[in-house]
C-alpha cells in the first residue's frame, strides 16, 4: 500500500494572511510541517498542495515537493482530491494540516494504520477530553462513536447531553472525545466525497465530515494522547514561539 501525505497550503487566510510562510525559530511554518511529516514511516511521499507561487517558491527553497492546484478549492479536502487525481499511484491519502508546525509523526503513522483494514474508507484522530474548558468550547468539535470506533456524529455542541447529571459532573460521568483535524482517505473515497454537494448537517455545523456521514460513508477513528498545537492567528504564533 502506497500512502501519500498532502499538506494543503494557501496564502489567503482571513485571520492570518501568508500563514504558511511565517517564521518559527528560523524556519517557515510550511517547512516545519513538511519536515515533521517526512519523519512518518507510513508515508511513501509528502507533497505540499498550493495555489500560490510564493509558497511554491518556499518549498522549492528547502528542497520539498509540491503540486500547484486550483485557486477555486473551498477546502483542504478538495485540494487533496486534485492532487490524488494527478498522482494516481497512491492508494491512501493523508491530509496533514498546514498550520501544525510540530505535528507528531506518530500521529500520522497512527492514522495511516487504520488502512491496514482494507474495508476502511475514511479515518481521523480523536482525543479524550479531560477539561471543562474544552468540553464546553464551541470551537472544539466533539465526536460520538459507535462500538466499532467509527464516528457517528460531530458537533460543536457538547455531545452527548447528559440528562441526569449536572454539567459540572459531566467529565466524571462520561468519557467525551474531541476531534483532531487530520484525515485519511482511500484514493477512491476521496475522489467520491469531493463530488458530493454540501449537506444539511454540514451547513448547520460548518463541519465537512458530516457530509460524508450523511452520505453513508464510515469514518474510522483512532485515539491519540498527543495534543496538537495549531496556529490560526498571529497571537497563536507569538504563544508558540514563547512555548517552544
Amino acid at each position: 500500500m502506497k500512502t501519500l501525505g498532502i499538506i494543503p497550503a494557501r496564502y489567503a487566510s482571513t485571520r492570518f494572511p501568508g500563514k504558511p510562510l511565517v517564521q518559527i525559530k528560523g524556519k517557515s511554518m510550511i517547512q516545519r510541517v513538511y519536515e515533521q511529516a517526512g519523519k512518518a514511516a507510513a508515508l511513501s511521499q509528502v507533497v505540499v498542495a498550493t495555489d500560490d507561487e510564493r509558497i511554491a517558491e518556499e518549498v522549492r527553497g528547502f528542497g520539498g515537493q509540491y503540486v500547484i492546484t486550483s485557486a477555486e478549492h473551498l477546502s483542504g479536502t478538495d485540494r487533496c482530491a486534485e492532487v490524488a487525481g494527478i498522482l494516481p499511484e497512491f492508494d491512501v491519502i493523508i491530509n496533514i494540516q498546514g498550520d501544525e508546525p510540530y505535528i507528531d509523526p506518530g500521529q500520522i503513522n497512527l492514522l495511516a494504520s487504520c488502512f491496514d483494514d482494507k474495508t476502511v474508507q475514511l479515518a481521523t484522530l480523536i482525543k479524550e477530553i479531560h477539561q471543562d474548558s474544552e468540553l464546553f468550547n464551541h470551537n472544539i468539535p466533539k465526536v460520538l462513536l459507535n462500538t466499532a470506533g467509527e464516528a457517528i456524529y460531530f458537533s460543536r455542541q457538547t455531545i452527548p447531553y447528559l440528562r441526569n447529571s449536572e454539567t459540572e459532573n459531566w467529565l466524571n460521568t462520561h468519557q467525551f472525545y474531541k476531534h483532531i483535524g487530520i484525515y485519511g482517505y482511500t484514493r477512491k473515497t476521496l475522489l467520491e466525497i469531493t463530488r458530493l454537494p454540501p449537506s444539511s448537517l454540514e451547513l448547520a455545523e460548518s463541519l465537512e465530515q458530516l457530509r460524508w456521514i450523511e452520505n453513508n460513508y464510515k469514518i474510522q477513528t483512532r485515539i491519540t494522547s498527543i495534543e496538537t498545537i495549531a496556529i490560526d492567528t498571529p497571537d497563536d504564533l507569538e504563544k508558540i514561539n514563547n512555548l517552544i
